[in-house]
């Protein structure tokens, strides 16, 4: 994720020993007594690269809890973003001074499932995807970029967007892709300034489709 991301955004990716890692009390607090293996490695990567990322920044080892929608708490005046898929997983945060807002996907480089296809990808989409060049599981791309803006507006806006409600324009040559929020959740947005528009940049390799954006503070 580092090549994503701007130099004043600190990341951390998981090693292997950190998927078994040690959480803070608060951290696991928010597990709860039944989460079951895959979930409890999941959260404890993603933890303890969020408080390497911190470090990364200059600030001490503070938890990084949960609410109650799993999205991550970070301590005041930062900003974050944690994702992970099999065996990968990345943090990134931020000085909020710095960078208003941070978003990072990352997908194993697969075809998404015709039903997941048809959820995800808007007609528009779906006409410019068929131009793209060959040997990439370009819907997966879409797919990961469209969680990387949800990650991005959440934080700023608080309200959830459907993945009809980002129109997302890939550049295969420059790597980046811009989307453009819909009217209609613009203007239903409880804050004066959402977002109408998120760009980031992407990566894909054999194994891995990455993706990463963040705002500016204006």
């Amino acid at each position: 994720m580092r090549d994503l991301l701007p130099p004043e955004v600190a990341v951390a990716v998981a090693a292997a020993a950190d998927w078994t890692g040690a959480l803070l009390p608060s951290e696991r607090a928010c597990l709860g007594e039944r989460a079951v293996a895959s979930r409890r490695r999941d959260f404890t990567a993603g933890r303890v690269c969020a408080r390497r990322a911190l470090a990364g920044l200059g600030l001490p080892a503070t938890p990084v809890p949960a609410a109650p929608d799993r999205a991550p708490v970070w301590p005041p005046g930062v900003v974050g973003a944690i994702t992970h898929t099999r065996d990968y997983c990345a943090a990134a945060a931020a000085r909020a001074t710095e960078i208003r807002a941070v978003g990072l996907d990352a997908e194993r480089h697969r075809d998404l499932t015709p039903g997941v296809r048809r959820k995800v990808c808007l007609p528009e989409e779906e006409a410019d995807l068929v131009r793209l060049p060959a040997g990439v599981a370009w819907p997966t791309v879409l797919f990961s970029a469209k969680e990387t803006v949800y990650k991005v507006w959440h934080p700023l806006v608080g309200t959830w967007l459907d993945f009809a409600d980002a129109r997302v324009a890939l550049d295969p040559d420059a790597g980046t892709f811009t989307a453009r929020i819909a009217p209609a959740r613009l203007a239903a947005a409880p804050v004066t300034d959402p977002p109408p528009s998120i760009a980031g940049r992407f990566a894909v390799d054999t194994e891995l489709v990455r993706t990463a954006a963040v705002l500016v503070p204006r």
